[in-house]
Order: structure tokens, then sequence, then C-alpha cells
């Protein structure tokens, strides 16, 4: 695989065999093989039709990395959607995994991925699956690390790895995109202060400028955001699930850039990742529960509607004189991002987290399914505010049936919180069973 280190010119747009020069004889070159399902069509989405028409989208599509043997002329990478996305409607496609090689990524930077998002689960499944992380850790253990001290060794490494790979794309867009997220430790989700040193600790050991540290929206760290942003380190502010919740972020955001004294502020930028799929998840069992004909017919429709509603408050906060003075520093909008876009219930379209959130100045990051589905059969034009009044009526209309949107947010943050510290406890877990089989083989 290739060395990153030789990867520092990386045109996002080249073909495969172009990105791995020394690959070029007749060798195994990994590309992305996207097989249409037999009923896939081209079909256009808005709000309106996507909460309508639940089951009038292909669901089934395959997405495959494969090897084949070439005579290292390939010809450049098609084009695709998410080109389209991010050309033609200001939308940035960010890929939702990270594994072990990392240049594993290089056929989806040329397809169009702009970025990439991690977590605690995410890492879990990587190294604990693969025997990609063996080597390093026998040599962290072999050198008297400790458990969790070689854990962030390795995600580290991934980090750095992966943001040489999207370097161009941020020098390309003068820091505007290209990034990757790294989470600060899921035990830290109640402790204010044990956040911002965690997330100074992480932003100066990947010492990147494309970098994102991901600090969870609770209560607890919503000043810890303030403080990080204040002290110039770029944040992807993660597990937001309420509209209440969003508003707060956003004021940290602002308060943390007039806090800093940074004279220039292009370079402190932010993402709020905005998390979709599960509140359909919670709120239609609810739905399910009250049994009428008017809540069954809102299942599938809040999580759209709600993140709908935070591109409206986007709008609104990104504007105005306290905007306008902090754009003259340089400063950048906080772009909400849309997380947990793969869809959980097999009844709905398999991009209906994707495709009605097209919008200028947000980023959609899709784990496999949800990006081999739209790259399949996706369509890209302005959706996110097609119709306002509908995602409000939708809105108003759960909480009449007795949804409680704060007790919505709250209980997906808990749940949030809860399964990433159980991933990166049980990963934990895994590796010291694995130091120990080490030591014995050692002895």
């Amino acid at each position: 695989m290739a060395s990153v280190s030789n990867l520092s010119t990386l045109n996002p747009a080249a073909s495969l065999s172009e990105a791995l020069p020394h690959r070029r004889n007749s060798s195994r070159n990994c590309f992305l093989s996207f097989k249409p399902s037999s009923s896939a069509a081209d079909y256009k989405i808005s709000l309106s039709s996507s909460l309508r028409s639940l089951h009038s989208i292909p669901r089934k599509t395959s997405l495959r990395i494969k090897c084949s043997q070439t005579d290292g002329n390939g010809s450049p990478a098609k084009r695709t959607v998410l080109h389209d996305l991010y050309e033609k409607e200001g939308q940035s496609p960010w890929y939702d995994n990270l594994c072990r090689p990392v240049t594993d990524l290089l056929p989806l930077i040329a397809s169009g991925v702009r970025g990439v998002t991690s977590n605690p689960a995410i890492f879990q499944k990587a190294i604990s699956s693969s025997d990609a992380y063996n080597d390093q850790f026998r040599e962290l253990v072999q050198a008297g690390k400790d458990i969790e001290s070689a854990y962030w060794e390795l995600v580290v490494k991934d980090i750095q790895d992966a943001c040489k790979l999207f370097e161009p794309i941020y020098d390309q867009t003068d820091g505007g995109d290209g990034y990757v997220s790294v989470e600060v430790s899921p035990r830290l989700a109640d402790d204010t202060e044990g956040t911002i040193e965690a997330a100074k600790w992480l932003h100066k050991v990947v010492d990147r400028p494309n970098v994102y540290i991901k600090i969870p929206a609770t209560e607890p760290c919503v000043p810890s955001i303030k403080e990080v942003i204040a002290n110039g380190i770029s944040v992807n502010v993660t597990l937001i699930f309420s509209l209440a919740r969003y508003e707060a972020v956003i004021d940290a955001y602002l308060d943390g850039l007039e806090a800093s004294g940074l004279n220039d502020l292009s370079r402190v930028t932010s993402v709020a990742s905005f998390f979709v799929s599960r509140v359909d998840t919670l709120i239609d069992k609810t739905l399910e529960k009250i049994g009428t004909s008017e809540a069954l017919n809102l299942r599938g429709k809040a999580a759209v509607a709600q993140a709908a509603l935070a591109y409206q408050l986007y709008q609104r906060k990104f504007s105005g004189p306290r905007w306008e003075a902090l754009v003259k520093k340089g400063a950048k909008k906080q772009r909400l991002l849309w997380a947990s876009t793969s869809v959980k219930n097999p009844a709905y379209p398999d991009t209906l987290y994707v495709a009605p959130l097209i919008g200028p100045d947000t980023v959609s990051t899709m784990p496999d399914q949800a990006l081999e589905a739209f790259i399949d059969h996706g369509t890209v034009h302005r959706t996110i505010d097609s119709n306002a009044s509908e995602a409000e009526g939708i809105y108003n209309a759960l909480q009449k049936l007795g949804i409680d949107w704060g007790f919505v947010g709250n209980q997906l943050e808990f749940e949030g919180v809860d399964s990433f510290k159980k991933s990166f406890d049980s990963l934990l877990d895994s590796l010291q069973e694995k130091a120990n089989s080490l030591k014995l083989v050692s002895h």
C-alpha cells in the first residue's frame, strides 16, 4: 500500500493508478465497485416527496472494495454525483469510517469524498477486527506503554495519515474542507475541564492543520467548545440531537471566536454534527405505541423535519451584526454536518437521510450504506429548504401528539454517549487481552 508520505501532492481527482505510482506494472490495485440494483432509476426527491413516498426509492446497492489485475494505465476516475453535490450545491460529502490501510480512502477521494469522520465505535471495529494494527501495537506494548496510551497512538497514526491524504483538498479550499475528525475520550462527556485538556492534547499530538477535534454537545461540554475554539483549535461538535442544544453549540462557537483575541479567524473552523436517523428510530417507536392513523402517517418524518428547522436556525444565527463583525476578521461559518445518515428501518428509502438534506455550506457524512446508495441512484439539487413550512408543520404535529422534543434530545444524547463509552471500554479490554497474549508469547 502506498506510503502516505509520498502523497503530499495527490490530486483528489486523479485515478487510483495515478495515485499509487509505484504499483504500475500489472499490479493489484484496489478500487471501488458500485453495483446498481436492478430496479435503480433516476429520481428527484424533495423534503415533501421524500416524506410522503417512503417506498418509491430503490433500497439495495452493493459497494465493494475489490482488487483487479490492471496494467497500471487506468483512465481517470469517473465523475460521480458526489462531485456534483459539492460543485453544484455546495455540500461536502464526507466518509463516516476509518481503518487501516488508510490508503483505501484514495478511491473514495477520487469519487468525490472530501473529508472523514471517526468515533470510538469506528475505531473499536477497525482495531478489533483487523491485523493491520498488530505490529505497531506489539512495539508499543514491548516499549512499556499502558493500554490506553497505546490505543491513542494507534488512533493518532490513522488520523495523521488520513489528514495527509486530505491535505490537498484543505489547501485547495483555503482551509474550508478536507478535514479528518478524531474524538476525545467518551469517558469525558460530563467533564468540562477534562474535555478541554484532552482536546488541547489531541490537537498537539496529531499536529495537522486539517484535523477536527470532536467534542460531544453534552451540557457539561458546551463550555468546553467555547474554550477550545478560543484557543484556536478547530472543532467538530458531535452528538447534537435537538434544536435547543444546537443553538447552544452555535453560541459556544461564536463566543469562542470572540474570546480568542485573534485578528485572523480564518483558520479556526467548526462543524456541528446534527444526528438524523436515530431521531426517527426513537420517535417512530412512540408513534407506533400511539397507533392512530395520524401518528402512523408521521413515521419516518421527524428526523428530516427537525434537520430542516436546524438549517433555518443556522441561517438566522450566521447573519446580522454580530456575525458580520466576526466575518471582518476572517471567520468562517460553523457548517451544519448531517450525521447518522444510514437508514435503520429497511422499509425506508436508503437515501432518506441524505437526499432531502442537500444545501449550501453543509456537510453530509455517510457510512458505506448511505454512500453507496447515493452514488448509485442519488440526484443532486437543493432540497434542505424546499418546503420549510411543511417541516415546521410536521415538527408541531408531533409535539401535539405528545412527542417531547427535549426528552428525545436528552435520551438520544444519553444513548449516544453510552454507546461510545461501551465501544471504547470494549476495545481497551480487547487490547489488554491481546497485550497479555503478546507477553505470554514473548516469555
